[in-house]
């Protein structure tokens, strides 16, 4: 099964080839079939440069542009779930903060489980988080025990952007709504919504080195409040219309 890492690149120059180099070095010792697509998402800086760069070391490398006007995290990985090859896929973040070698335990988890998607939790037994800003933290928590309550649902860490999907079931939670960081929100809840099977593992997250999140907390309140009351809709009176199909 080949496996695809879409990371999403918005100036990201300082923190890209780190993550490149870490994730392809993993692979390869894990001799895991793979490709790393990185969506360019319109950088002003010299992302474009070093990826043209990198391509030439890392074989299993590809790369295209996000044009304008619909730039942004969600139209990123958008752009990147409509473009990979692999029979799944990993959203990872260009900054370093998701570690290669969960990459690798959530692949294997998929296929000896056959499960359609793989979440990681940072807040169960053997989850980690580094230099995780306070506020930050207190807010993902309030938010993600809002989203197990309403939904159900045990797991934690819904917003938790570094997931392992099936190729089928990418296909069978389309179409994406969200154009920003919500998207992180709307690919697990529609999966569990529709039925598909996941587990979840334990996972770490580290804060970046160089430069500075793209996620703005103040503009992202109603817009995780859209898509948890979309698919809580679709739970509820959608009628089994979007289930998976066995």
């Amino acid at each position: 099964m080949k496996l695809s890492i879409v990371i999403p690149a918005y100036n990201e120059s300082e923190s890209i080839v780190e993550t490149l180099e870490k994730f392809y070095e993993e692979l390869q010792r894990e001799g895991i079939d793979h490709e790393i697509l990185v969506v360019n998402d319109n950088s002003k800086d010299d992302t474009l440069s070093v990826l043209e760069r990198m391509s030439a070391s890392i074989p299993t490398l590809r790369y295209v542009t996000n044009p304008p006007p619909h730039n942004g995290f969600g139209y990123a990985v958008r752009k990147g779930l409509e473009s990979f090859s692999g029979d799944c896929v990993a959203v990872v973040m260009a900054d370093m903060s998701d570690d290669p070698k969960d990459a690798v335990k959530y692949y294997r988890t998929m296929l000896e489980g056959n499960f359609d998607c793989v979440f990681g939790s940072r807040f169960i037994k053997g989850g980690k988080v580094y230099d995780y800003p306070r506020h930050k933290l207190i807010l993902n928590r309030i938010a993600n025990t809002i989203v197990r309550f309403t939904f159900g649902i045990r797991y934690n860490d819904c917003t938790n952007a570094f997931k392992l999907y099936k190729k089928e079931t990418i296909d069978g939670i389309k179409p994406f709504l969200s154009p920003h960081f919500n998207l992180t929100l709307e690919l697990p809840l529609k999966a569990i919504v529709r039925g598909y099977s996941y587990t979840v593992v334990p996972n770490s997250w580290t804060n970046r080195k160089f430069g500075v999140s793209k996620l703005k907390i103040r503009e992202m309140g109603s817009r995780y409040f859209f898509i948890m009351m979309y698919c809580l809709i679709e739970k509820f009176f959608a009628r089994g219309d979007f289930k998976k199909k066995y």
